[in-house]
């Protein structure tokens, strides 16, 4: 009798878990993803942060809105609150006991904090010269900068985007993808997309304020600018920041016939003579013109700066000068910088 109760156990404890989704915890994390995917996407083309590292870190930090910090916090990346935090507070034990951690109204709070954290601190900025496709240099920068403790922090934060394919989203490619359909090719990530807007890449955005039309400005190297979003144009922007149109389109070096898309850098007043940076290595598929965007120099400076016909574009590896002239007897050679000697004739 005994035996066969304990039978009739075994089989009901084995279609209970045969019953089970093979990996509940995947279909959660999916769930997850699909409710703020949106969110991510927002921040991204305002705040230049990949959508796929911001999931990602939300899924990891708050297991998947299941973690305390969330349920009980709307806290999604574990941020601490820091000695410029004004708002509500809630305490946990953590690297030390009763550790003080960000309270907010809502998820969408947090996430818009997160995108304000990364952007106004000084050890991120090297990020935000990555290209939004390269999820593992930003994974690994982030690390490197301090965000986790866990030395394992980049690998977990990569494995989560790869098996759940968030660097499609990144890409402008659907999430999640069907079934059906074979997978997309991912093109490089050192590389531009067709499919993304127009790089987000700054080399340190600072968050400014608000427009009375509820939009970000941020500063680079000193100017103003903002994120265009869907449905934007010309015409409206300038009435927008009570500009003239001409004005946007020689501030950013746009020509006359020029449509903005979305996630385009647009600076609302003139750019500077020279960028932050001494030089810059051209990365592949940069031009000129993005270049200039992306450090906050006037175009036809940059040109004049490294001795280039105007129109003419630089190679990937080429070294721009980017606040002095360039001088003539200047040349690269492994790496290293040269500059060749002119023996003077003797009379």
């Amino acid at each position: 009798m005994k035996k066969a109760i304990f039978l009739l156990e075994l089989t009901i404890v084995t279609i209970l878990v045969q019953a089970q989704p093979p990996d509940s915890g995947f279909s959660t994390r999916e769930q997850y993803i699909n409710q703020y995917k949106e969110i991510a996407i927002r921040e991204m083309q305002l705040y230049g942060i990949p959508a796929s590292i911001k999931l990602a870190q939300a899924v990891l930090e708050s297991g998947a809105g299941r973690g305390e910090l969330a349920q009980k916090a709307n806290n999604h990346f574990g941020i601490k609150c820091k000695g410029e935090w004004q708002g509500e507070h809630y305490f946990k034990d953590d690297d030390a006991p009763n550790e003080c951690f960000r309270k907010y109204k809502d998820a969408e709070s947090s996430f818009r904090d997160h995108s304000l954290f990364l952007t106004t601190r000084d050890r991120y900025k090297n990020l935000f010269r990555l290209p939004i496709t390269d999820y593992k240099g930003w994974a690994r920068g982030l690390k490197e900068a301090g965000y986790a403790t866990n030395p394992a922090y980049a690998e977990r934060l990569i494995k989560i985007i790869e098996d759940h394919q968030l660097y499609l989203i990144d890409q402008g490619v659907p999430w999640p993808p069907r079934k059906d359909e074979p997978a997309p090719v991912i093109a490089e990530n050192t590389k531009k997309v067709d499919t993304l807007p127009a790089q987000l890449e700054v080399f340190h955005p600072e968050f400014v304020a608000s427009s009375t039309e509820g939009r970000q400005i941020f500063k680079n190297n000193g100017v103003k600018y903002i994120v265009t979003k869907p449905g934007d144009n010309i015409v409206d922007l300038a009435r927008e920041f009570d500009l003239y149109t001409w004005q946007i389109y020689e501030y950013n070096d746009l020509p006359r016939d020029e449509v903005v898309k979305p996630g385009q850098i647009v600076y609302l007043s003139r750019k500077k003579r020279k960028a932050e940076e001494d030089f810059y290595v051209v990365k592949p598929g940069e031009t000129m013109h993005s270049i200039s965007q992306k450090f906050g120099i006037r175009l036809q400076r940059l040109y004049d700066l490294n001795h280039m016909n105007y129109g003419s574009e630089p190679a990937s590896g080429d070294t721009l000068w980017m606040r002095k002239k360039k001088p003539s007897n200047f040349e690269k050679k492994d790496g290293f910088i040269l500059f060749r000697i002119f023996k003077g004739s003797k009379d």
